[in-house]
């Protein structure tokens, strides 16, 4: 029987792939893949071209091209097609399948795997997490073994854990998107653990996540009779990390989690924290600096590169619904250090989250009821995102299946190609476990150790969409359980089998039985779900739930862990995904501002499926598409039903949308998931920007009784700047279009200042309109000559132009660099003795800019030269008169220049060629 189940494991055959036919070219529907090169908006590559499917919309491209292509024509492996990278992960998992053992009974198999992954990547069914997309191949395919020290690896010979060679990072590259790091309460740990580790894990593509409780709060004593910094203090240097490293290399966010328990001293400042810095960042930007996305306000302040979360045990939940007392308690003594009523607690918690979206809540009691590993220890932290909740110092590789692919045309979910996904991606992340590097010997320890993979999905929404259901409807929610269900009992069928020729995790023995009491939980969920109403979905689950009850507990399971729903924010796009995770549409149309600064515009593609599915006729939807392209939103659309409107609802309002979804209905489509995952959920609650903070505390105590883990929300508005935006702009049939620059007019009445000036006796006056807001300068007016002459008529042109260019945002600075020391005629001497001398009208005009209107520090730059010396040498007259009497030191000339000598008393200004007396030097 062992043999015969050993062989079932090892042996999948082809599903999506096709004996002798280019898995490239491969239509797990049919028919001949086409491929083609494109032209793509890229700000990173100097040749924006890409080779990839024809039916492949536009945006997957651009993330195909600037976030996972390899290299560039400088350093001769220039990745330009999706079959470099598809080809090379699928071909690197292979390999190292093949050199496990186990994995395949033979080179075909092991050729069959590969050739289905590849089909796979290519029709987009499913995608592995960004670091195997950055990393896998690179050493493999190319030979690149990086200069960075390796980390640490699984050695199978020696059964022990290894230090990399150093500069051969790649060849056992960092797999896993999702670190928990365990800090300890000394520096050692603090500075190693919560700095040093999580760097190399940014650099090459990963996130990490940390629990600070164990942190000796500033309310407390050293040993050597000092004050602690307290956890928060140590945020910042951790925070600074995150903003100096992109991760893996590319213009994605280095992502950071810092959780602290509700009971920690410290823990109001922890709530606080980051309201503070936005705070500070409003002010800057009501003062007129650059608030957008990666600007300057938010590249400044600090803690805009992690995510905070407070833990709460149900003992904080129930004093919140009791009204009672709640206790903060030294971590050195455990006395109690104070006393707050936990209804005060809770609600300056939700007054931060509604100010700027932090902190989120862990619900630390509901996430360690679903502890697979009890006796190992407890689950004290989670990953950036919160949906990889394990235990310390361990890792997690992601992957995600696009669940819209699945949908057959008669409207059916097709089970066995959903079935054959995930068991093909769990196996190909179970490979990645031991063929990965790890930051150091405790992750690689504990990733052996317990092997636990973070399998998920992405495009629910779509899906529901598609399907012509509702967000909010109880079938929506039925089918999201239903899918989780199969996905989460289909995996962790194929971790049991797979524990037959490769033995279950190796802390298995000493965590059998909450393994199985977990899988016990699981199955009871799934009785609740399909009571009385069984499909094909759910008669497929039960097979699997029931065989995992029989089998496990003679055999033992591969992984500890199988499943979550990972946010899926850049492989759900490159997927051709319309939503991530398990989220609704933001809305219909919108922008999407990206980290290195472009905007793309994304176009829900379930519209046209929903409404055919809901029954309209080809017409009526070309009718309903045009005005969904004109108004940003279908309300209103010709031939609709009103009863068909909450199909195509979104979390937001944005452009011309009335409608929306409640946010309780995010909760419910939560609810309805979580029992079937391992992990936890990825999931934003979106809150309308009316949203109370009694709300946000109705949204906790709603998370924690239905059984979520953790709950993040974010209040449309509550940053100024904002990811994803309304432009009622472009075509439909565009997925993906160039940011179109945006003009912010000066009101009919504002404020101005008028300047004369002369240069050489070239008269003019310089009028400067200025933003009510801010003060900073918005148009400018140059008058000079009489009217029609070539003089003032150019003049008024310039400035026009650049009273254009200020309105669409170019800053001023950019001017004066690009003008100041502008060399023609008219020039010479002026009136202004700031400015005693201009090398040319324009030069003069900049000068002024410059001084009048300094950027934040550039008030001392826009000195000149002689002001610079004379300052520096007020207090010393003596030296003063030596340097500037010294026509052999390079004197400067007040326009600027350098004087240099023309005789032993005489000196010529390179700049502006005045010949001065600097006085005879014996």
């Amino acid at each position: 029987m062992v043999k015969k189940q050993y062989a079932m494991v090892r042996r999948m055959g082809r599903h999506f792939s096709k004996a002798g036919q280019d898995p490239f070219h491969t239509n797990y529907r049919g028919g001949t893949l086409e491929s083609e090169v494109r032209n793509l908006p890229s700000t990173e590559r100097e040749a924006p071209t890409i080779e990839v499917p024809k039916n492949w919309d536009a945006f997957p491209g651009v993330i195909l091209s600037t976030k996972y292509c390899y290299g560039d024509t400088g350093n001769g492996v220039p990745e330009t097609s999706y079959k470099q990278v598809f080809g090379g992960v699928a071909k690197t998992i292979t390999q190292m399948g093949v050199k496990q053992g186990g994995y395949f009974a033979n080179e075909q198999e092991a050729q069959i795997f590969q050739e289905e992954l590849q089909v796979a990547m290519t029709n987009q069914l499913a995608m592995f997490n960004s670091p195997v997309l950055f990393n896998y191949r690179i050493f493999h395919e190319y030979g690149i073994k990086s200069g960075s020290k390796g980390g640490f690896r699984y050695e199978p010979k020696r059964d022990k854990i290894v230090p990399i060679p150093e500069g051969m990072a790649y060849a056992y590259p960092q797999g896993s998107a999702c670190f928990i790091l365990g800090v300890q309460d000394d520096m050692h740990s603090i500075l190693n653990d919560a700095v040093v580790t999580p760097g190399m894990l940014f650099k090459y593509g990963s996130g990490a996540g940390m629990d600070l409780s164990q942190l000796r709060s500033s309310r407390e004593q050293l040993s050597g009779k000092g004050i602690p910094s307290g956890p928060t203090s140590f945020m910042r240097p951790i925070d600074s990390i995150a903003a100096a490293i992109k991760s893996g290399g590319k213009t994605r966010r280095a992502a950071l989690m810092v959780s602290l328990n509700a009971s920690h001293p410290n823990i109001m400042d922890f709530i606080e924290l980051k309201k503070r810095q936005e705070k500070i960042g409003r002010d800057l930007i009501a003062q007129g600096y650059d608030g957008s996305f990666g600007g300057e306000v938010y590249n400044q302040i600090h803690f805009q590169n992690m995510n905070t979360a407070v833990r709460i045990p149900d003992e904080f939940m129930a004093a919140v619904k009791n009204n009672g007392d709640w206790q903060t308690h030294a971590i050195t003594t455990g006395e109690v250090i104070e006393t707050f009523k936990a209804r005060e607690l809770i609600r300056k918690l939700a007054e931060a989250t509604h100010y700027c979206g932090d902190p989120g809540v862990q619900f630390d009691t509901t996430i360690n009821n679903w502890n697979s590993c009890e006796s190992s220890g407890r689950i004290n932290a989670s990953n950036p995102c919160s949906e990889f909740m394990f235990l310390d110092d361990s890792a997690c590789n992601l992957a995600s299946i696009n669940l819209l692919r699945f949908l057959r045309t008669d409207g059916a979910i097709d089970v066995p190609g959903l079935k054959y996904i995930t068991r093909l991606f769990t196996i190909a992340q179970e490979i990645i476990v031991d063929g990965a590097g790890y930051p150091n010997a405790r992750v690689a320890q504990n990733s052996h150790d317990f092997r636990p993979l973070g399998l998920g999905y992405a495009n629910l929404g779509g899906l529901l969409m598609a399907t012509g259901q509702a967000y909010s409807s109880d079938s929506g929610r039925k089918l999201a359980g239903s899918l989780t269900d199969l996905i989460a009992s289909e995996s962790m069928r194929t971790s049991a089998d797979l524990a037959i020729p490769k033995g279950p995790f190796p802390r298995y023995d000493e965590n059998k039985d909450s393994v199985m009491k977990v899988i016990e939980k699981h199955r009871n969920k799934h009785r609740e779900l399909t009571a009385g109403n069984e499909d094909e979905l759910s008669r497929a689950a039960e097979e699997n739930w029931e065989y995992l009850q029989k089998t496990v507990p003679k055999t033992g399971i591969r992984n500890a862990q199988s499943t979550l729903l990972a946010p899926t924010g850049t492989i759900g796009p490159l997927m051709g995904c319309d939503t991530t995770g398990v989220e609704p549409d933001i809305a219909l149309i919108k922008q999407k501002q990206m980290v290195d600064g472009t905007t793309v515009r994304l176009v829900n593609g379930s519209v046209g499926p929903g409404l055919t599915r809901l029954g309209y006729q080809a017409g009526e939807i070309e009718d309903i598409i045009k005005y969904l392209n004109k108004n940003e939103t279908i309300e209103g659309a010709p031939h609709l039903k009103s009863e068909h409107l909450p199909v195509f609802d979104c979390a937001l309002k944005l452009g011309k949308a009335q409608r929306t979804l409640h946010y309780k209905d995010h909760l419910k489509m939560m609810a309805a998931v979580q029992p079937f995952l391992s992990g936890a959920i990825s999931k934003t609650i979106n809150m309308p920007g009316e949203a109370t903070v009694e709300d946000i505390v109705e949204v906790f105590g709603l998370a924690h009784e239905w059984g979520l883990k953790a709950v993040t929300i974010y209040r449309q508005g509550s940053k100024f700047t904002e990811v994803y935006r309304s432009n009622n702009s472009a075509g439909l049939e565009k997925k993906v279009e160039c940011h179109k620059p945006i003009r912010k007019k000066l009101p009919n009445d504002r404020n101005a200042v008028i300047h004369k000036f002369d240069v050489n006796g070239h008269e003019g006056y310089l009028t400067i309109g200025l933003y009510a807001d801010s003060g900073r300068p918005g148009e400018m007016f140059i008058t000079m000559a009489k009217e029609g002459s070539t003089i003032g008529g150019t003049m008024d042109s310039f400035g026009t132009a650049i009273s254009l260019a200020l309105q669409y945002g170019v800053p001023l600075k950019e001017f004066e660099d690009k003008f100041i020391n502008s060399r023609y005629e008219p020039s010479g001497f002026t009136k202004n003795k700031d400015i005693p001398i201009a090398k040319s009208i324009v030069d003069y005009i900049f000068r002024y800019m410059a001084i009048t209107f300094p950027e934040p520090g550039e008030a001392e730059k826009t000195k000149t030269d002689v002001e610079k010396v004379a300052e520096a040498l007020e207090d010393k007259p003596t030296e003063r008169k030596a340097m500037v009497t010294n026509d052999k030191s390079g004197t400067p000339c007040a326009c600027g220049g350098i004087l240099e000598p023309i005789s032993s008393c005489k000196s010529k200004c390179s700049g502006c060629g005045t010949i001065k007396d600097t006085g005879c030097v014996e």
